[in-house]
C-alpha cells in the first residue's frame, strides 16, 4: 500500500512557531503581527486548506481559485483573520454567537470545566452538567417541556424529534398508526435523511428524493410570494386554510407537524403573520397532531423573546434547539419533550420501548457548562430585556434600504432581518441566477471589513446579540452601500 505524502510544514527548520517571540505567538490578536512574523504564513494555510479541507455549501473548484479568508480569533463582534484584519460578524458565526467571542463569563466555565473532565458517555452514566443544565432548560422553555434528550446539532435535534413523535404513536396506538409528517414549503430542519424529508429547499435535497420518505407540505406564508396567489389585502391567512384541509383529511396517520415558529430562516428569512404559529397550534390539538417547533435558529433571543414560541403563548409537544443553546461555542443540542410522550417509552426491559438513539458526545460535560454559562447570562445580563431598544433601533435602520431600488422586500424580527433583492421592484422580478447578486454584494461586504452569507438574492443580516449600538450602525450602513454599489452599477 502506497504511503500519503505528509502536508508540507506550515513553518520551516528554524521558523517553528515556538521559536518566535511570546508577543508573535498564536494567540495574540495584535493586527499587525503576522506582518511582522512569518511572511507567507497565510498563503501557506490557504494552500493547504486547498489541499485538504472540504468546505459545506461550497463550490470547491471556485474556492481553489480564490485568495479565502481564514479566521484565526475572535473578539467581541469581530472575527480577525490570519493577516491581522478584522471583520464584523454579521453571521453571528452561522447564527450561533449571543454574547460575542471570547465572552469570559463562558471561556472560564468550559475551563473549569475541562480542569474536572472533558467528556464522559451519558450511556448508563449521569454527568453534572448535563443534569444541572436539563433543569435549567425545563426553567426557561414553554410550559410542560420537561424531558430533555442530548444531542450534537440542530439536524440531529430534529431527527430525534422525528423518531420520538413516531415511535411514540407506534407504542400508544393499535389502529390508525401515525406514521407520516406535514411540514410547510420551503423548510429547512438540516442535513440528515430525516430532516432533508420535511425539508424542501431544492438545492438541499433534490438529488437525494428517492432516499426520502414522502411528507404532507402545507404553504408557509411568504407573503412577499404568496404560495396561493392572493394579495395581503385578501388574505387573512389563507394559509391556515390549506394547512387545515390536509390535517382533517389525513390526521388518523400524521404523527407530528413541524414548523420553524415565526422565522423560516433558510427559506429567505421569512416571518410569518402575527398569530399564524397560534393558529397551527389551534389545529393541531383540534385534529391530535404533535406539534415540533424547531427553534434551532430562531431560540436564545434571535427573535426577540428567549424562545420565538413565547411570543404568541404556544407551548409545543416537541422543540429542537442547538446554534445558540452553547452560544455559539461548542457543538450542542437538545430536543426537549413532555413528561406524557416520555412515559410512553417506560416499560419492561424485554418490550422493548426504549429510545434507541445516542451519540458519542450526548450531553458533553463541555458543551453543558458552556451552556450553563450562556443561561446564567441572560439572567444576571437581562439580554432580553436590555435587547429590546437594539431591535427597536435595528428596525429603524433597515427603512433606510426602501430607497434602494433593487430592495423588494425587507423581512425583520428580533436580531434577524432578510433584504431581498429583485431586478424590478414592480413586478418582483427575480435576478437571473448566473449575475449572483447576493453572492457578489457579500464579497463587496468582505473588502469593507464586514462578513455575511446570502440566502440566494437575500441578503442576511444575523449579528450577535450582544453587537453594539455603534457597529449595528456600522454594519447596516456597508450593506446599504455595496447592494448599492452592485446593483446600480
Amino acid at each position: 500500500m502506497k504511503r500519503k505524502s505528509p502536508p508540507p510544514p506550515l513553518f520551516q527548520r528554524g521558523e517553528s512557531e515556538s521559536s518566535l517571540p511570546a508577543s508573535l505567538k498564536r494567540g495574540n490578536s495584535t493586527p499587525t503581527r503576522h506582518r511582522l512574523s512569518k511572511a507567507g504564513a497565510s498563503a501557506k494555510l490557504r494552500a493547504l486548506d486547498k489541499e485538504f479541507v472540504w468546505h459545506p455549501f461550497t463550490q470547491m473548484r471556485e474556492w481553489e481559485t480564490m485568495e479565502n479568508v481564514i479566521i484565526e480569533s475572535g473578539e467581541g463582534s469581530y472575527l480577525i483573520d490570519t493577516d491581522g484584519r478584522r471583520y464584523l460578524d454579521g453571521t453571528a458565526s452561522l447564527w450561533t454567537n449571543v454574547h460575542g467571542h471570547r465572552k469570559k463569563e463562558i471561556d472560564a466555565a468550559i475551563k473549569a470545566q475541562m480542569d474536572r473532565i472533558s467528556h464522559t458517555t451519558l450511556l448508563g452514566l449521569g454527568n453534572v452538567p448535563s443534569i444541572e443544565l436539563a433543569g435549567r432548560l425545563a426553567t426557561v422553555t414553554p410550559a410542560g417541556l420537561t424531558k430533555v434528550f442530548y444531542s450534537d446539532d440542530g439536524s440531529t435535534a430534529v431527527e430525534i424529534a422525528l423518531k420520538l413523535a413516531f415511535q411514540y404513536h407506534e407504542q400508544t396506538r393499535k389502529a390508525n398508526r401515525k406514521r407520516r409528517f406535514v411540514a410547510f414549503t420551503g423548510a429547512y430542519h438540516g442535513d440528515t435523511f430525516g430532516s432533508m424529508s420535511v425539508g424542501e429547499i431544492d438545492i438541499f435535497v433534490k438529488k437525494y428524493r428517492p432516499l426520502l420518505f414522502k411528507a404532507f407540505r402545507a404553504p408557509y406564508p411568504y407573503c412577499y410570494r404568496c404560495p396561493l396567489d392572493k394579495e395581503p389585502k385578501d388574505c387573512a391567512m389563507a394559509c391556515l386554510y390549506s394547512f387545515e384541509a390536509i390535517l382533517k383529511k389525513n390526521h388518523r396517520e400524521i404523527a407530528a407537524c413541524i414548523i420553524e415558529p415565526l422565522l423560516a430562516g433558510a427559506a429567505g428569512m421569512i416571518t410569518s403573520p402575527k398569530g399564524f404559529l397560534k393558529e397551527v397550534r389551534s389545529l393541531t390539538l383540534k385534529y391530535d397532531v404533535l406539534l415540533i417547533a424547531d427553534e434551532v435558529a430562531t431560540g436564545f433571543g434571535r427573535t426577540g423573546s428567549l424562545f420565538a414560541c413565547e411570543q404568541e403563548n404556544v407551548s409545543p409537544d416537541i422543540i429542537c434547539l442547538a446554534k445558540g443553546l452553547s452560544a455559539g461555542y461548542l457543538p450542542l443540542a437538545a430536543t426537549i419533550t413532555t413528561r406524557k410522550i416520555y412515559e410512553a417509552f417506560l416499560g419492561e426491559y424485554t418490550e422493548y420501548k426504549s429510545f434507541f438513539h445516542g451519540h458519542t458526545y450526548t450531553g458533553n460535560p463541555l458543551g453543558c457548562a458552556a451552556a450553563i454559562a450562556n443561561l446564567k447570562l441572560f439572567e444576571k445580563g437581562r439580554v432580553i430585556e436590555r435587547l429590546q431598544p437594539k431591535i427597536k433601533l435595528f428596525a429603524g435602520l433597515l427603512e433606510r434600504f426602501k430607497d434602494l431600488p433593487a430592495v423588494g422586500d425587507i423581512r425583520h424580527i428580533g436580531m434577524a432581518a432578510g433584504i431581498e433583492l429583485v431586478s424590478d421592484r414592480a413586478t418582483k422580478k427575480p435576478f437571473a441566477p448566473a449575475m449572483r447578486i447576493g453572492h457578489r454584494v457579500c464579497m463587496e461586504a468582505r473588502k469593507r471589513g464586514l462578513i455575511i452569507r446570502p440566502l440566494g438574492d437575500t441578503v442576511v443580516i444575523m449579528p450577535p446579540l450582544s453587537i453594539k449600538v455603534a457597529e449595528l450602525k456600522k454594519m447596516t450602513g456597508i450593506i446599504y452601500k455595496c447592494i448599492e454599489q452592485v446593483t446600480e452599477n
